[in-house]
């Protein structure tokens, strides 16, 4: 799997912390700085943690579905990403209602957030295990990064333009693991090779 691959991946992952990081920019009259680190730091950081976690679940009985790893690793990101685009189009017909504005970070919320945005990336990991020869820790950095950088972001789409990117942000995000997954299948079924 290519750095590009990884990158995208991480793109993908990171949009359900996007579109939290949005939510979080629209209780926010001026964006704050240190808030918006705090936040991109959470989510950064648990989805650097979870695929590591999985990635070792994983690893542990990986030789013993050798065989299937390929069809495994595509249903997951073909459930994930399908539950990111239904959960889009879904939040399409949704309104978001503040009922504090500025309100102060709450660690405990943050931590919970931050783990209900990166389970997609534990099943990730697990995947990742399948994969010979797979860097986990290089993986793991792209990923974190990603997530950290797009959260930023998040916090500062949510602030300035409200909340229009929220659902389009997880299609594309369930779009791009989609195709991710099949991608896998096709490598390992077929043969085929891609240049991205």
């Amino acid at each position: 799997m290519s750095i590009l691959d990884i990158f995208f991946i991480g793109v993908g992952l990171s949009m359900d912390a996007f579109a939290v990081a949005i939510c979080k920019g629209l209780a926010m009259r001026k964006v704050n700085k240190k808030q918006m680190f705090v936040i991109a730091l959470f989510f950064g950081g648990f989805q650097a943690l979870m695929p590591f976690i999985g990635w070792i679940l994983g690893s542990t009985f990986a030789k013993k579905i050798v065989e299937y790893d390929h069809w495994i690793a595509f249903f997951l990101l073909l459930y994930i990403g399908g539950k990111m685009v239904c959960d889009a189009i879904r939040e399409w017909k949704e309104v978001d209602v503040i009922e504090e504005m500025d309100p102060p970070l709450d660690i405990k919320e943050l931590v919970l957030l931050a783990i209900a945005t990166s389970i997609d990336a534990l099943a990730c990991g697990v995947t990742f295990s399948f994969i010979k020869d797979f860097n986990i820790y290089r993986a793991i950095s792209i990923i974190g990064v990603t997530t950290f950088v797009i959260s930023l972001g998040g916090v500062y789409v949510g602030n300035i333009f409200g909340d229009r990117f929220k659902a389009k942000a997880q299609l594309v995000g369930g779009t791009i693991l989609i195709i991710i997954g099949t991608k896998i299948l096709l490598e390992h079924t077929m043969g085929l090779t891609f240049g991205f």
